[in-house]
């Protein structure tokens, strides 16, 4: 009983988790459309308004308390230009995400958030998003706005083949775009009068399959009227207006390249680039040689689902300094790539972030086309995913691996060599056997190969 007892009074030694104020001289911003709040260690909130005299006010009254760090939040565009200010300044900015910093329960306001950011601050509970350097936020701009310009005219393209519906012209239902070569000469010929559907189906392009020819012939028979030409007109007109909008874009890019390139050397070995098909692709000549001088020879249009098109695009939201994210495992968190589980006792369950991210999208949207590979090693792997756990699943594991690749090639720098999906399968089915043959000798059986 004794020796029980003992044991019963024995004690854990350990110590009180203590919170530690690490950010002596910190100050939190509460960021509006109108109004900054300042709240410092020392003295009373201050209000300040969002024109350039207010924010360099606030920068002043920010440095006469003493202050050499300040957090505020990522709100819309609102954070950038004070960002920006501070930056210039010297301090030491953090931009924290909105859902990093929830306010406790109780009354919320903007002089409550001030103060609860600069507490958080203070005893070092926030970690700064990643803002790019300067010069991958100007790509990054001209890049977005292309992007934008491309959605807005594919909205009418929608417009166009909404006013050929009504005329009941089902030209869009027979080919594969409306915009291409032999669409944009059709859609033309019949702005101008032309109503002979033999006439125009002779307009199409030689690629068209023959057979596919009487199809478009009858497509073209259409019940034409002023206001559904008025309405295609239109739509056809903006559709060009967007398009002189992203060769704009075009030759911002080209001239940012040319800028970053001038003092580097251009590497020995440029392989050929990778044939794009995409229609929105960037109209820029020598594009694969800018981009292989400015990343140093470091050609990820080699891996899987990349091109210099979406090379390009990761470029303007990552940038090609690694640094950043300690570990693959940093760079696949921040893309929202990597798997999320949520446990509490026996209970695990997976969860979905509602945040995504752009980087993250465009590596699932590569993923979408390497999954309908039928050659690629990681077509083989999206396709084992999806029939065990779905599409989704399946697109977002695929994603992991393209980025885990883009990371390792951007920081250490190495040849990717594309196994092929039938090597993919063979090391896979070698892999079962050995899995399976450890499985029947546990049971005391033996795995004879079927012979043919």
């Amino acid at each position: 009983m004794a020796k029980k007892d003992k044991k019963q009074k024995k004690t854990i030694n350990s110590k009180k988790a203590v919170l530690e104020r690490i950010r002596l001289n910190a100050a939190g911003i509460d960021i509006g459309s109108e109004e900054i709040y300042v709240a410092t260690v020392e003295g009373p909130v201050r209000k300040f308004s969002t024109f350039t005299q207010g924010i360099k006010e606030s920068l002043e009254h920010i440095k006469s308390e003493g202050v050499d760090s300040v957090v505020m939040e990522t709100t819309g565009i609102y954070w950038w230009p004070i960002y920006e200010i501070y930056k210039a300044a010297g301090l030491e900015v953090y931009i924290v995400n909105a859902c990093h910093a929830k306010n406790v329960p109780g009354r919320k306001t903007d002089v409550l958030d001030s103060e609860w950011l600069r507490e958080l601050h203070t005893f070092g509970l926030l970690r700064s998003s990643f803002v790019p350097a300067s010069n991958i936020c100007k790509l990054r701009v001209y890049m977005r706005s292309r992007q934008d310009h491309i959605e807005m005219a594919a909205a009418h393209v929608q417009h166009m083949q909404k006013h050929l519906d009504a005329m009941n012209v089902k030209l869009h239902n027979v080919i594969s775009s409306l915009t291409g070569e032999s669409g944009m000469k059709i859609i033309n010929a019949i702005l101008a009068g032309e109503r002979d559907p033999k006439k125009l189906t002779a307009l199409c392009s030689q690629r068209i399959d023959a057979k596919k020819l009487s199809e478009v012939e009858l497509s073209l028979d259409g019940h034409y009227k002023e206001e559904h030409l008025f309405g295609l007109q239109q739509a056809l007109d903006i559709w060009y207006q967007y398009q002189s909008q992203i060769l704009e874009c075009d030759r911002k890019i080209e001239g940012f390249l040319k800028l970053m390139i001038k003092d580097k050397p251009v590497p020995e070995k440029i392989r050929s680039p990778k044939p794009i098909s995409n229609p929105n692709k960037l109209q820029i000549k020598g594009l694969h040689e800018m981009l292989m001088t400015y990343t140093g020879g470091k050609d990820a249009s080699q891996l899987p689902g990349f091109n210099d098109y979406s090379l390009t695009r990761v470029i303007s939201e990552t940038g090609i300094d690694m640094s950043p994210w300690p570990t693959e495992k940093h760079f696949t968190s921040w893309l929202n790539l990597a798997p999320w589980q949520n446990s509490s006792g026996k209970k695990k369950k997976t969860r979905r972030r509602k945040i995504q991210n752009r980087a993250g999208q465009m590596f699932r949207e590569m993923a979408r086309s390497v999954g309908n590979s039928k050659y690629q090693a990681l077509g083989g792997f999206y396709k084992r995913i999806k029939s065990r756990n779905g599409a989704r699943v399946a697109n977002k594991a695929t994603a992991r691996k393209i980025a885990v690749l883009y990371y390792r090639l951007m920081k250490f720098g190495f040849d990717y060599v594309e196994q092929g999906l039938e090597e993919y399968e063979k090391i896979y089915q070698e892999r079962m056997i050995r899995i399976l043959t450890k499985k029947a000798k546990q049971f005391g059986m033996l795995i004879i190969p079927e012979v043919a």
